[in-house]
Parts: C-alpha cells; sequence; structure tokens
C-alpha cells in the first residue's frame, strides 16, 4: 500500500509533465496549522529541508501557521535535519502540570511552550534571518474589536462574534482579526496578500521568537502575545485562525512551483471554516500547487486509525505515557512519506511521471 499522495493543480500538472520536478522549480512552502497532525510530516521535512532542497540557489520562501510556523523556523536553522528531528521529540514530550482529569491552565502551557522556543530557537535568530536559502514568513493572527486585548468576557464573547461573522463570509471575520505575518525582509513574498484584511511586520531578533509563539496560541489553551516588537499593538493569536491551511493567492506568483507537504487533500481558508464543507474546495489560487499528503487507507493503519490530533492530549489527559507511545508509532511510520517522495523525485529524473491526482 501506497503511503503517498500527489495531487496537483493545472499548471503544476503542466510543469511536471514539461519539466519534472527538481529543487529549484521550488518558490514557496507553505505549512499548516494542525497540532500534532503535523507530526506525520516530519520525516518528509527533513528530507526537504536537510536534504533535497538544501543547495537550491535561489531563496525559498517558508511560510507557516501554528505547528507550521514551529517547523519552518526549524527548516531555517543550520541543521534542518537536527531541528526538525528535535521538534519532533519536544512536541511529544509536551507534559504540562494540571489537575487530575483537568486540562493545564492556559497561563501554565505559555509560560512553559515559550520558554521552550526560546530555547530552540532563541539563540538562532541570527542564523534564520541570514539563512542563504530559505525565507521564513510567520502568519499570525491579530485580535481587533473585543479580541484586541483578552479579559474574561471580552475573549469568548469577541470568539463568538468572529465565528458568527465568518459563518456568513470569510471577509467577516476581518471585522474581528488581521493577519499579521512576520516576514524576513531581505525578500518580500512572491505574491500579493490580496484575499484578506492583512498587514506585514519584518522578523527581527526581538520579535522572532515572540512571532512564533503567537503564531501557535490556540485561543484557550494559551494566552495570546500582546504587543509583539515592531508590529501592530494588540493581542496576538495562533495564525491557523486567519490561515489554518494558508489557501493563499499563490497563482499571482510569477513563475515556479508551490510545493507542499500536507497533512490532508484539501486546503482549507481558516479555522472557523472547518465547519463550512464548501470552503474546502480547490480554487484558482491553487493553480501552481503540488500537494503531498498521505493516503487515507495509509492513515487508517496508524494507531487509531488517524493522524495524531488535538484531542489526544484531552484523550489521555492523565497518561501522557500512552499518548506519547501512539504518536512515536505514527511518527515511524511516517518515514514511509519521506521515502516514497525520493523515489518519485528520483525517478522524474529518469522521465518517469508518477500518478498525480487533482487538488480536491
Amino acid at each position: 500500500m501506497q503511503a503517498l499522495a500527489i495531487h496537483a493543480g493545472p499548471r503544476a500538472l503542466a510543469h511536471l509533465r514539461r519539466e519534472g520536478l527538481r529543487p529549484e522549480h521550488v518558490r514557496v512552502v507553505p505549512a499548516a496549522a494542525g497540532g500534532p497532525k503535523g507530526l506525520v510530516l516530519n520525516a518528509l521535512d527533513r528530507y526537504l529541508f536537510g536534504h533535497w532542497l538544501s543547495g537550491t540557489p535561489a531563496p525559498v520562501h517558508l511560510l507557516g501557521a501554528s505547528i507550521g510556523a514551529w517547523r519552518m523556523a526549524a527548516a531555517c536553522t543550520r541543521d534542518p535535519d537536527a531541528a526538525l528531528a528535535q521538534l519532533a521529540e519536544d512536541y511529544i514530550t509536551q507534559r504540562y502540570p494540571h489537575a487530575p482529569g483537568k486540562g493545564p491552565q492556559p497561563k501554565v502551557v505559555t509560560r512553559m511552550f515559550g520558554d521552550k522556543l526560546n530555547e530552540r530557537f532563541g539563540a538562532h535568530v541570527a542564523d534564520i534571518l541570514s539563512q542563504p536559502r530559505f525565507r521564513l514568513h510567520v502568519f499570525t493572527s491579530r485580535g481587533t474589536t473585543l479580541l484586541k486585548r483578552p479579559g474574561r468576557l471580552r475573549t469568548p464573547l469577541g470568539w463568538l462574534g468572529a465565528f458568527a461573522s465568518n459563518a456568513a463570509s470569510r471577509k467577516g471575520l476581518g471585522l474581528w482579526l488581521e493577519r499579521v505575518v512576520f516576514s524576513d525582509a531581505r525578500t518580500p513574498l512572491p505574491f500579493p496578500l490580496s484575499d484578506f484584511r492583512s498587514a506585514t511586520a519584518a522578523l527581527s531578533a526581538a520579535n522572532a521568537v515572540p512571532a512564533i509563539l503567537a503564531s501557535c496560541t490556540v485561543p484557550f489553551w494559551l494566552d495570546p502575545v500582546q504587543d509583539i516588537p515592531g508590529a501592530p499593538r494588540g493581542a496576538y493569536w495562533d495564525g491557523g485562525i486567519t490561515d489554518y491551511h494558508l489557501h493563499l493567492p499563490y497563482n499571482r506568483m510569477d513563475g515556479g512551483i508551490v510545493l507542499y507537504p500536507h497533512f490532508g487533500s484539501q486546503v482549507v481558508p481558516g479555522w472557523l471554516d472547518k465547519s463550512w464543507k464548501g470552503r474546502h474546495r480547490s480554487t484558482h489560487f491553487l493553480d501552481n500547487l503540488l500537494l503531498l499528503a498521505p493516503r487515507p487507507q495509509w492513515v487508517a493503519t496508524l494507531p487509531g486509525g488517524k493522524l495524531p490530533d488535538r484531542n489526544d492530549f484531552q484523550r489521555h489527559v492523565d497518561d501522557d505515557d500512552t499518548r506519547e507511545r501512539l504518536w512515536r508509532v505514527a511518527l515511524a511510520e511516517s518515514r514511509r512519506l519521506a521515502d516514497e517522495f525520493a523515489s518519485v523525485v528520483n525517478g522524474m529524473t529518469l522521465g518517469r511521471l508518477p500518478d498525480v491526482l487533482p487538488l480536491a
């Protein structure tokens, strides 16, 4: 049974048929929010950033929201393979003090998780900002109106308003949240962020770690990050709220391929769009996108017949040993995704085109 499925937009498919796929063809790599689901991509990430893309001459833009921001920041360190392996270990071994049967307090998770990010990236920000091949872009969601500052009533009322407005239209979410992208100042994104209310800020030594923490700040699980240096004032939340799977106007990019290692076959715009199936379909934004995802039949062979997910923290709230064991099995099995992609690109150098599915 194959583990890896390859999906392509029409421009990406034409590119594959015409030129195959080489590292120098890749201009953008997005990395979705999704918490523990990202673990299944760890071996593929290590192959892509630690090996296959390591010699590409042109800058490759790495876009990340939530765990995707953590993954892409690790990819921008001096040793991406080692940093990504460490990320998987850090994520799997997360443990937070809590009362029996209850989840940990957000302030506890915020403090401990922030300390871990600072430990991993604080001393390496200069390397990330001078990485010769990769350009990091961290997606966050800045609260406006009631979400501009946290509060016992303001926060739940603000998220209720955001949910209701988003139900009417994705643009309605912009009444409550603004996408703020912390970008490598050397090279701007190769396409405009014209699809949603947006602002940009330059990544710096002062804001890189707070931006990554903010991008991972799941509402009600962590406390928002306040007033990030060099960016508009306010409370910053998980980048996946506005950009769950980074469904962005890549088609306005001038040439090249968007290579997307993803844990699913659909690219959902925002986290609040999960319930709105009509917003899950592919659009012309993705015409030049090549998506790598695990096949559902293979996912069914993993523990519990599924990918690791955030509910596992609650499912095994008092049994971290079991959660860690199950996640390590999924991580080990995910090596197949990397091996199959390596076989695909090696085959294309010999003129063999892989089986390619349309984007869902």
